[in-house]
């Protein structure tokens, strides 16, 4: 009976780990969508809420480390829960990365938002549609122990890589032919690299989860 209680009770431990976990990537989602509606709609309130949302993530952050110290340093888990644990230490703070991410977002959006726009914001939406998509399924994938999916989202990110090329040149564009808009160029081009950063964050997420599935290390490595 001792022993089926502490059972369940470690499996409760681990659930709510994960549970944890996929809260702060839904949170993180949350932050990507909001802090591109925040330049698209000129809503400087948002930008602001976006900002102040990061130390919530902070606290997620923190939360989950400690949860998980707490598991490693009482229950001694071995195979596939070592494996568990300690992936969710590096997953953790590469979500705390991507909310920093947004936070500075956040922050040139309101910047941009007290200037007239310099073109038509098309491809940093599909950006962060796209980043915030990888987030999402590179979690599934962690969850489920998905490695194909997780597969699919590091190739997804050369879709990122290849936007964000297309964005600088426009930006470089726009700065040659107009000194005045170099201010604002820079902040754009600023955001479309946040968004590229998140997708890499949301790679490493997916290149651990092919790790701790087939004892493969991909990192630096044409998938």
């Amino acid at each position: 009976m001792e022993r089926e209680h502490f059972s369940r009770q470690y499996d409760e431990e681990l659930n709510t780990i994960r549970e944890r976990l996929l809260e702060m990537g839904g949170k993180v989602e949350l932050m990507i969508n909001d802090a591109l509606k925040s330049l698209v709609e000129r809503d400087s309130a948002m930008a602001e809420r976006v900002i102040a949302f990061d130390h919530e993530i902070n606290r997620l952050e923190m939360e989950i480390d400690e949860r998980c110290l707490q598991v490693l340093a009482l229950r001694q888990p071995a195979a596939r829960d070592l494996r568990f644990i300690t992936l969710a230490l590096k997953i953790v703070t590469d979500l705390e990365r991507i909310g920093d991410q947004c936070r500075n977002i956040g922050k040139r959006a309101k910047e941009l938002n007290e200037e007239p726009p310099l073109k038509p914001y098309i491809d940093l939406p599909r950006m962060a549609l796209h980043a915030g998509t990888m987030v999402k399924e590179a979690l599934d994938a962690f969850v489920r122990g998905d490695a194909d999916l997780a597969l699919k989202v590091c190739r997804d990110d050369n879709f990122v890589d290849n936007l964000n090329e297309q964005i600088q040149r426009e930006l470089l564009t726009y700065m040659i032919g107009d000194v005045a808009a170099i201010s604002r160029a820079m902040k754009i081009n600023h955001i479309s690299k946040c968004l590229e950063r998140i997708a890499d964050h949301a790679t490493n997420v997916a290149e651990m989860v092919i790790f701790m599935v087939k004892g493969k290390d991909i990192r630096h490595t044409a998938v």
